[in-house]
């Protein structure tokens, strides 16, 4: 089913590319607005599957907006996003 996600640090299509391509394999097609703040992410899932999402936007640097991340890994996942984005600008 499909399932649209707010996610953290999302700042261009640099970042959407990164997001597309990263997570493509798993989850297929995802869409991702830029239009709105947080971004979302909308992608066919099902709710087992929800964690895995999870844990892959993290290591990417675009925790879902829900996530309860502490200080030190919330500076983490942003330096992490802003690598993704430059990545992604390069594809």
């Amino acid at each position: 089913m499909k399932q649209t996600f707010k996610v953290e640090n999302v700042k261009c299509s640099g970042c959407a590319n990164t997001l597309k391509k990263k997570l493509f394999d798993k989850f297929g097609n995802i869409d991702v607005n830029l239009d709105v703040v947080p971004r979302e992410i909308t992608v066919e899932i099902n709710n087992d599957s929800i964690d895995d999402l999870r844990n892959i936007l993290i290591s990417l640097g675009y925790p879902m907006s829900d996530e309860d991340l502490s200080v030190l890994n919330g500076v983490k996942t942003k330096a992490k996003s802003f690598i993704s984005c430059a990545t992604g600008k390069l594809l």
